[in-house]
């Protein structure tokens, strides 16, 4: 088989958002003739570890670690935290103001450690990568970002061997929703934008997630962009009968930070809780993941705390059951500058549970498209409370009726037809070799 080498921070059995991808690619491709061979850190300091993961890995999968070091543990004792504990992503905080300690240690993320913490990684691994390609190549290199200083190990691959290179921006550079909140110098502002615009122009192809991302990266470099979205395992599903919650359960999966809490959904909830017949004793609201403590100001806010419960994370394979017997899955988007670009990775999943899927957040973007397509939700503006009540209220009366339809998941959204896309996009470059 030909020989691909994947750069990525995120590697089993680290957990969370960031390691579906590349592991799911890396599992289909050597059914495309492509063999996996992954650069990752041995020692990232990763939001969870879920060793579910690691079953996914393909037997012929290379998987080379290397260590790493990053600045946390200045960070952690900074901020008074302990060796053990893990960073939040995403800027979820735990207390009700930001402390001054926190935002300064932002303020040195995104003005110092350009263009992440992982910095320190770029130099030490493109050393290590010439001395290890000389005695095994390979015939592409991708790298994944971000942390997108995985791009700049692949900038300077490029640059002394000149193998065939794809950039995957999972998520975007100087357009991701959290930029604006990282207080940037203009030098710095410069910095950022001038090592992405050099990351997009020395990449033999870039690929990106969605279409308005891919327009975003497009405008930037004046280049097409490849798109190919994330997706979900069909053998992450239960193909059999599952039993379904007796509660109206509502679900949300994944870490849900101040930008992706929306009040009005919590206001809506509350209203039906308060004036419909029964509701309150029916409903069951589930959150899987991490939570900011403004969600848990409008729970109490909105008279809700009997009919929430939390649980900080669930292994991935157990994740699957969980959607397919729930009444309704919730999508909230970040409330950012760029939400209609925003899609989040759980979609993908939500929409092979066959469940119903409430999102909240721009009704014309990317996501909104996606379930339009699909069938098998609607997104409701942020702010239209009256909007998320009413089609809370109507998914609770097909709750009511016994109405539990499965939707059949689009085929294109599979990580199996995605991975022979991207199988598509190397031969691509191996041809013009």
């Amino acid at each position: 088989m030909r020989k691909v080498l994947i750069i990525t921070y995120y590697w089993p059995p680290s957990g969370g958002a960031g390691v579906q991808r590349w592991l799911k690619f890396s599992k289909y491709l050597p059914a495309h003739g492509w063999q996996p061979v992954i650069y990752t850190p041995s020692n990232p300091e990763a939001p969870v570890d879920d060793p579910s993961l690691l079953k996914d890995i393909h037997p012929e999968t290379i998987v080379v670690k290397r260590p790493i070091w990053e600045p946390y543990s200045w960070y952690k004792r900074f901020l008074g935290l302990k060796s053990e504990q893990r960073i939040n992503a995403g800027f979820i905080s735990e207390s009700h103001k930001p402390k001054v300690k926190e935002k300064i240690s932002v303020w040195i993320r995104g003005n110092f450690f350009i263009p992440d913490a992982r910095r320190f990684w770029i130099g030490p691994s493109t050393r290590y990568l010439k001395q290890y390609l000389a005695g095994n190549p390979v015939d592409i290199i991708v790298t994944t970002g971000p942390p997108h200083s995985m791009h700049l190990i692949g900038l300077g691959m490029k640059k002394s061997l000149n193998i065939p290179w794809v950039a995957d921006f999972r998520d975007p550079w100087s357009e991701i929703d959290f930029y604006e909140q990282l207080s940037l110098t203009r030098f710095a502002d410069r910095r950022h934008k001038n090592l992405e615009k050099k990351v997009l122009s020395a990449a033999d192809r870039v690929i990106a997630v969605g279409q308005i991302r891919a327009r975003d990266l497009e405008s930037i470099a004046d280049r097409p962009v490849d798109i190919i979205t994330n997706g979900y395992d069909e053998s992450d599903f239960f193909t059999g009968k599952v039993s379904p919650d007796n509660k109206f359960s509502i679900i949300h999966v994944g870490a849900l930070n101040r930008d992706r809490n929306h009040p009005a959904f919590w206001k809506a909830l509350g209203d039906l809780v308060e004036g419909e017949p029964g509701f309150a004793s029916d409903l069951e609201v589930k959150l899987i993941g991490k939570n900011d403590i403004s969600v848990d100001a409008n729970i109490l806010s909105c008279g809700l705390e009997a009919c929430v419960s939390k649980i900080a994370y669930v292994p991935h394979d157990q994740i699957p059951p969980v959607l397919q017997a729930a009444c309704l899955l919730y999508l909230p988007i970040n409330h950012t500058p760029r939400p209609d670009s925003i899609i989040p990775g759980k979609i993908f999943e939500y929409l092979a549970s066959g469940r119903p899927i409430l999102g909240t957040g721009p009704e014309s973007g990317d996501a909104a498209s996606i379930l339009k397509h699909a069938g098998n939700g609607i997104m409701v503006d942020f702010e239209d409370q009256e909007g998320i009540r009413e089609a809370v209220l109507d998914y609770y009366k097909k709750f009511k009726k016994g109405e539990r339809e499965r939707t059949p998941a689009p085929a294109a959204y599979s990580r199996e037809n995605l991975t022979r896309d991207l199988a598509a996009v190397l031969e691509s470059l191996i041809e013009k070799e």
